[in-house]
């Protein structure tokens, strides 16, 4: 057995670090870092928090889900289709060129014409320069989510990228992402991919408001969960992120650490791929093997309570959430549906799963495939590292997928654009969507809610379309994550983690 006191050990030796960090320095550890430097080459937590630390969006959500100044000074809508931004004056890129509304453009054309991002600016039919500090966005129709939208604007460095080279790389090794000139409050100074990033204090940076006083963070990340909890214990870094279920009592306890929770709103869930499996083809199937999943079971036993059973993409309080939908285990059920659909003797498939992006995701995978086995699914499960598993993904490399989704919108349509709508690799709809499930009637609402401005009717539609899934079980809902950062008592991490998990250190205080 290992012990504490060893795993502390270990861990300073491999961060490099020891308890007595300068005030002014942030050593954090996530369970991976950022899969590259490029902020438009994966649509990713990691990607969206790494962005927050060497960017600035035009608009930044803050904790009451509104909208927050950043890049943008202010904005105005014209008309229905056309909303004016107006940017800060004076702000730099790392590189010392200035930032203007030609790099507010360049950006958009980019985010435009990438895989992951095009989706999410597909209503934006035009970016255009009004003068040096302004810039006006039209759509193809009234849009009720031009902010929401803005808040992935994070402006680029034009000349920088262009000079370097601005493609965007899929798990590639581009300029961009080896290459960074952002806005933003940090800088990267070092990285080697896998073992640490370090980041240093932006000297020039626009936000003299900011009240941040670290200097230099540096991330390492830390797969194992124990390792994670035992370098915050011993002292040996500042924060982490996630925290596991099974530790949140021990930091919650320990005198000197802090635990931060917040209910969350990303679904964990499982694709089925209808193209590649005949049986996953079938409804019947599908809803037998959502009746054969106890996600309260493994939300309760394997998340220790640390999430929200789920029946549906949409969570409580977004405008789809359907309350008539309920989690349906029944293992009686889901055998008479196999045997309804000539599947009695049940088939085999294959499944991947991550096993260092959401919380306990091998486990919960680990558990799934034990549960089908009861309805004679015999399930080859292979779970690996997320650096790994998204060209897996992508290639859609199982019959059965984990995907994990927190809205990009904080809109329940953005769940459909990604994860349930027909894939359209010209559009960028259907971008996460593994199991190629293709229902018209979700794609047609799914675009009619995204320029329906009365709330009842747009609610009416998205509800509507969480009732189809529920009934064809296009996907197998698990629960919401919730989430959970751990700290030391002087890192004063509650005052800027959110529910997006797009932690602000750039405003984060370690007190004297």
């Amino acid at each position: 057995m290992i012990t504490l006191r060893t795993l502390a050990t270990a861990t300073a030796v491999v961060l490099g670090v020891g308890t007595a960090a300068p005030a002014q320095t942030l050593n954090f550890a996530y369970d991976a870092d950022p899969v590259s430097l490029d902020p438009h080459e994966q649509l990713s937590g990691g990607t969206l928090q790494l962005s927050h630390m060497v960017f600035d969006p035009l608009v930044r959500w803050n904790k009451d889900l509104g909208f927050d100044p950043r890049l943008a000074e202010s904005w105005e809508r014209i008309d229905e289709t056309t909303m004016r931004f107006h940017l800060r004056d004076g702000v730099t890129f790392h590189s010392g060129n200035e930032m203007t509304a030609e790099d507010v453009v360049w950006t958009i054309e980019r985010l435009k014409s990438s895989p992951d991002f095009k989706g999410v600016f597909s209503s934006w039919t035009s970016a255009e320069v009004v003068d040096e500090d302004t810039v006006e966005i039209k759509t193809d129709g009234a849009n009720p989510l031009v902010l929401h939208t803005a808040t992935y604007v994070f402006p680029m460095d034009k000349a920088f990228y262009e000079e370097g080279g601005a493609e965007i790389a899929k798990h590639g090794n581009s300029f961009a992402s080896r290459n960074v000139s952002g806005t933003g409050p940090f800088t990267v100074e070092d990285r080697e991919q896998g073992v640490k990033v370090v980041f240093e204090r932006n000297p020039d940076y626009w936000d003299e408001s900011s009240p941040g006083n670290v200097q230099t963070a540096v991330l390492t990340p830390i797969k194992e969960a124990p390792t994670r909890v035992a370098a915050l214990l011993s002292g040996d870094v500042d924060f982490i992120a996630p925290v596991p279920p099974t530790d949140l009592q021990r930091i919650d306890n320990d005198p000197d650490t802090k635990l931060v929770t917040m209910t969350g709103t990303r679904t964990i869930t499982l694709q089925m791929n209808q193209e590649r499996h005949e049986a996953l083809a079938n409804p019947m199937v599908r809803q037998a093997i959502a009746y054969a999943i106890n996600n309260e079971g493994i939300v309760q036993k394997i998340m220790k309570g640390f999430g929200t059973v789920a029946a549906q993409q949409s969570p409580e309080g977004y405008v789809g959430h359907n309350p008539n939908l309920e989690p349906r285990y029944d293992v009686a059920r889901a055998q008479e549906l196999m045997k309804e659909a000539g599947y009695a003797d049940g088939f085999e498939a294959t499944m991947m799963c991550p096993n260092n992006r959401y919380v306990n995701d091998f486990k919960i995978c680990e558990a799934a495939a034990a549960m089908l086995a009861k309805i004679g699914v015999d399930i080859d499960l292979t779970t690996m590292p997320k650096a790994q598993y998204w060209p897996k993904f992508d290639e859609r490399a199982a019959d059965i997928m984990m995907i994990g989704w927190h809205s990009d919108t904080e809109d329940s349509a953005n769940f459909n654009e990604f994860l349930t709508m027909t894939p359209d690799a010209d559009t960028g709809r259907g971008q996460y969507n593994s199991g190629n499930y293709s229902n018209a009637e979700v794609d047609a609402l799914t675009i009619a809610s995204l320029t329906e401005t009365d709330p009842e009717k747009r609610a009416e539609m998205l509800q509507r379309v969480e009732a189809i899934l529920y009934e064809e079980a296009a996907f197998i809902p698990f629960h919401w994550q919730d989430l959970a950062w751990g700290a030391r008592d002087d890192v004063m991490i509650e005052d800027v983690v959110n529910v997006m998990n797009f932690p602000y250190l750039g405003d984060l205080v370690i007190e004297q």
